[in-house]
């Protein structure tokens, strides 16, 4: 399954609404993980927050292909984006490995991933290179086998996102 999920509402055509899953973000109520570790301990693989992070984090687990729009800020995901992947956690486990010489969670019948990372409204350089090591850290923990980051403008995402649409279509 391929995924969509954005911060924002996106103008987007979907042909294949069985194949390709959007999910607006914005327009969801996800509260901030309370780092009870619940999910780990007492409902494993489940959050005990009910809300509707509870929809979209198992569709994040299935998705082979995970299209990411957020804004950038501070050199990292914006906070509607950022709150979503915090309470992605119960989708791996309490348990660490060493991947690739370093520690990471266990996950937890997760899909391998091919990662696409539409960031817009950047200030500066520098915010690219903090963003970009940022997604090379957590890349691993995410589960990707490979990603690739677009920096865009605001008004320019509706049109990046057809972009990698059609890149799919094509796969």
């Amino acid at each position: 399954m391929k995924l969509i999920l954005s911060d924002r509402p996106l103008n987007i055509p979907i042909q294949d609404r069985d194949k390709i899953h959007y999910i607006d973000l914005s327009s969801l109520k996800i509260a901030n993980c309370t780092g009870c570790f619940s999910c780990w301990t007492k409902t494993p693989g489940r959050c005990i927050i009910r809300d509707d992070a509870t929809q979209v984090y198992p569709r994040i687990a299935e998705s082979d292909t995970v299209l990411y729009v957020s804004r950038l800020k501070y050199g990292s995901y914006d906070t509607v984006m950022k709150t979503m992947l915090e309470r992605a956690i119960p989708i791996q486990q309490a348990f660490i490995r060493i991947h690739h010489g370093e520690t990471h969670h266990v996950q937890r019948a997760v899909a391998s991933k091919k990662a696409t990372i539409i960031a817009y409204g950047a200030e500066d350089k520098e915010e690219y290179s903090i963003f970009r090591q940022l997604v090379s850290r957590n890349a691993h923990n995410m589960n990707f086998e490979h990603y690739e980051i677009l920096f865009t403008t605001e008004s320019m995402v509706d049109d990046m996102v057809k972009y990698v649409i059609k890149k799919w279509e094509k796969s």
